[in-house]
This record gives C-alpha cells, sequence and structure tokens, in this order.
C-alpha cells in the first residue's frame, strides 16, 4: 500500500499504467522527488482520494470500503478527465492504428475497421450519457440540492456489453488477420494497445463501482439528512418549539434523551437509577417547561438544540 510520505517518483516506476491517472487527476510530471502528499498539494488534487484510487487499482481491485474521507469533487474531475482522454484520444488513436495496419484493399479487414467503429460508437454512447445525466446530478449533489431523481444504480455495471465487443475484436484480428512484413509488425503493435485498452476499461469501471457509486450513495444519504433538518427546523421555527423555554436541568435532558431512544418509564429509570415516580415528575416537568406532551414534538427538539442526532433517530 502505498502512503503520503511515498515518493511520487516510486509509484510510477512500479506501476507505469499510472502515468495516465496523473493527467486524469490533472497532476503534471516534472514533479522530481516530491512525495505523493507534496505533489498532490502542489496540483490541488485530494492526497487521500488519490490513493485510494491507485492502491485499489494497483492491488487488483480487491476489497474497498469507501469513506467520509473520499473527495467526491476529486472523484468527479477524475472521471471527467478520464472521459476526455478515451474519447478525444484513445478511441482515434486505435483507428489510425488499424487503418494504418489493415489492407485497404482487404474486404475482411474493413469488415473488422467497421467493427471497430460500432464498438467506438457504443462506448461513447455510454460516457456521453453518463457526462449529461451523472456528473451534472453529482455536482447538484454537491451543491446540496439535487435538480432530479436520478438512481445511480441505472449507472453501476454498464461496461458489458462494449467489454463483449472488444473481445470479439481481438480474436477477429487474431484468428483472421494473419499479414506479412510491415503490416504484420503494426497489427501486432495495433492489438498490444487494444489489450491496453481493456485493461483501461476494466480499471476505469471498477474504479467507477467500487469507489465513485459509493461515495454518490454516501452523499445522497448526506443530502437527505440535511434535507430533513432543514424541514425540522422549519417547523420548528413556525410553531415556536423551544423557543426560550424555561432552562431544563441536565437530569431532565436525560430523560428527553431516553424517550426519543423510545424507552418506556421503567426503563428509563433502570438506565438513570432512579425511581419511576421521580422519571414521571420529570416528564411532567418538561411538558410544563416545554409546553410540549408528545413523543414526536420532543423528538424535534432534542434534534433541533443538539441533544441527539438526527442520523441516531428513525424519521
Amino acid at each position: 500500500m502505498y502512503e503520503a510520505d511515498d515518493k511520487m517518483i516510486s509509484l510510477i516506476r512500479d506501476n507505469y499504467n499510472l502515468l495516465q491517472s496523473l493527467g486524469s487527476f490533472g497532476i503534471s510530471l516534472g514533479f522530481g522527488d516530491k512525495t505523493v502528499q507534496e505533489t498532490c498539494e502542489d496540483n490541488n488534487v485530494d492526497t487521500y482520494t488519490f490513493l485510494a484510487v491507485v492502491n485499489f487499482a494497483m492491488n487488483g481491485y480487491g476489497e474497498f470500503e469507501t469513506d467520509d474521507k473520499i473527495s467526491v469533487p476529486t472523484l468527479l474531475h477524475y472521471l471527467e478527465a478520464s472521459h476526455a482522454y478515451f474519447l478525444d484520444f484513445q478511441l482515434p488513436y486505435i483507428r489510425r492504428e488499424l487503418t494504418e495496419s489493415l489492407n485497404e484493399n482487404d474486404s475482411l479487414a474493413q469488415l473488422i475497421l467497421r467493427f471497430y467503429n460500432e464498438y467506438a460508437r457504443e462506448i461513447r454512447q455510454h460516457m456521453k450519457y453518463e457526462q449529461k445525466t451523472l456528473f451534472p446530478y453529482v455536482e447538484s449533489l454537491l451543491e446540496g440540492h439535487p435538480t432530479n431523481d436520478y438512481n445511480v444504480e441505472t449507472f453501476s455495471k454498464h461496461h458489458g456489453a462494449a467489454d463483449k465487443k472488444l473481445r470479439e475484436l481481438k480474436l477477429l484480428i487474431i484468428k483472421y488477420l494473419p499479414q506479412d512484413g510491415l503490416h504484420n509488425n503494426q497489427l501486432t503493435a495495433t492489438l498490444h494497445d487494444i489489450y491496453e485498452n481493456e485493461v483501461w476499461l476494466r480499471q476505469h469501471a471498477e474504479i467507477e463501482d467500487r469507489i465513485f457509486v459509493p461515495a454518490i450513495r454516501r452523499l445522497e444519504q448526506k443530502v437527505k439528512q440535511s434535507d430533513v433538518t432543514k424541514n425540522i427546523t422549519d417547523m420548528v421555527f413556525k410553531s415556536g418549539i423551544g423557543q426560550n423555554p424555561e432552562a431544563l436541568s441536565d437530569r431532565e435532558k436525560d430523560v428527553i434523551v431516553s424517550l426519543v431512544q423510545g424507552m418506556s418509564n421503567k426503563e428509563i429509570a433502570d438506565h438513570l437509577c432512579i425511581s419511576t415516580n421521580t422519571v414521571i415528575t420529570h416528564r411532567r416537568n418538561i411538558a410544563r417547561k416545554l409546553q410540549i406532551h408528545s413523543p414526536a414534538g420532543l423528538t424535534i427538539y432534542a434534534i433541533v438544540n443538539g441533544l441527539v442526532d438526527i442520523s441516531a433517530v428513525k424519521i
């Protein structure tokens, strides 16, 4: 596992495939002997997220769990740049290689080139769809107000058909296009690039499905909780709940928290090591001071006044 204080050059030396990832993160070459953290900071890249992607890819896409340290803006920029690299450079580059490698008078060769065009069109449609739907949705989530009800599950696991076409393309070239001399060398080099392209696509899909999608789900949950809190706060403000109440004692606050957690009077008494009658007295005092008598009202009061965290309450 690589860490923030490792030299960036060590990562590249161990795996040259990371060179393209550097570009997608917006990291420029010429970083000398700087560490990963120093290089990331120089390029305004979140170090933790960069290392999460790198270690995940270099360890063969093993077990991975996202957490709150993952930067969604960094991942979004990485995927947008990856799409630009693949659509604007990689696909046209391989097509040029195929054109130079194939005999223009060979009808089978022309069919294979047409097959590649279909594959490229399918990949382009997938990525363009993501750019028009998913990426704007994530940006709206980051702003705290999603613009639609996009279901991230429709985005996950979406490269299967294109992968199948790519496998067929490789087999067609290997089985049915033997060449001689220069054309054979060119075709072999092109085939190698197609294999590299397949590896890149697999890595891209794994990062989307195993890191990006879970990070979006976490972001959606945060936005949802934020909206619930805002709605509760607005309701409290309009109703006057909790505004300038007579001060509660610490024990009365303990009773409120216990009630919000669903405890009965006897359970509260056992939990706080007091008598049931004392619990009842506290509840009367709470109702008198707050003018709140229902469990739902006390739950709202407890959330707004920071006695309980909204994430611990079943809304």
